[in-house]
């Protein structure tokens, strides 16, 4: 069940009432996204109030998360961007496409003016997930492969994915999913969020002993953990 409501100075929030759900659960997710999941027993109206008494909390979370986006790359035939295995270089041509290579990503573009429009902006970004996707699918599998080897896990199956929030996630039948932009991040925070998953299919909650067993095999899980929040599928 899902409601949405008008909060003075936060503004819309989505509260969705969810079986099996056993506390209130609020968020501030990418571009100042606020919801909120109650269990069933929660009325909204008690779910709108702690929203007020958050107010403050989750200005200062869009805030955050604000300045964050501003990081998002404006690309222009002078910026240098990078992916694991590709390299990305602008080309002047007659018309506008983007060639993926084995090294490198090809920006073919018709004038200087392409890149003020949001529209080639896009388009652009695009060819880099595409990019981001294939090199996922060449490495992902074999790494979460070698570390569930290394640490004594057993999964299911793997997939990857073009995920706007999560960097990775673990069902209840252990196929574990892993974002694309992994390949984004330095290799220790892959493996920390392929350990993450890994740990899923032992414990499948976040409470202690999943948080023991992860600082066990990663060294400083939520040290890691908050280096990771550096970073946003999302943003690049």
């Amino acid at each position: 069940m899902l409601k949405e409501v008008q909060i003075p100075e936060i503004g819309i929030v989505k509260i969705t009432k969810k079986r099996g759900v056993k506390r209130m659960i609020l968020s501030v997710k990418q571009y100042s996204v606020v919801t909120m999941t109650i269990p069933y027993s929660v009325s909204f109206r008690i779910a709108e109030n702690f929203i007020k008494e958050k107010k403050n909390w989750i200005i200062r979370s869009k805030k955050k998360i604000s300045e964050k986006e501003k990081q998002k790359t404006e690309f222009s035939p002078d910026t240098v961007f990078s992916t694991k295995n590709h390299k990305m270089v602008f080309i002047k041509a007659e018309k506008n496409e983007i060639i993926i290579t084995p090294d490198f990503i090809k920006v073919l573009y018709t004038t200087k003016e392409m890149f003020q429009i949001e529209n080639f902006q896009d388009f652009i970004r695009k060819g880099v997930v595409e990019t981001l996707r294939a090199e996922a699918k060449e490495c992902l599998p074999e790494r979460t492969d070698f570390l569930a080897k290394k640490y004594g896990f057993d999964y299911e199956k793997i997939s990857v994915r073009n995920a706007k929030t999560r960097w990775g996630s673990c069902s209840g039948k252990n196929n574990i999913s892993l974002n694309i932009h992994l390949m984004r991040l330095p290799e220790y925070l892959s493996d920390y969020v392929i350990l993450h998953e890994l740990c899923h299919t032992v414990e499948k909650n976040h409470g202690e002993n999943f948080w023991a067993l992860l600082d066990k095999i990663s060294g400083n899980a939520k040290k890691l953990d908050k280096e990771l929040n550096n970073y946003s599928p999302s943003i690049f």
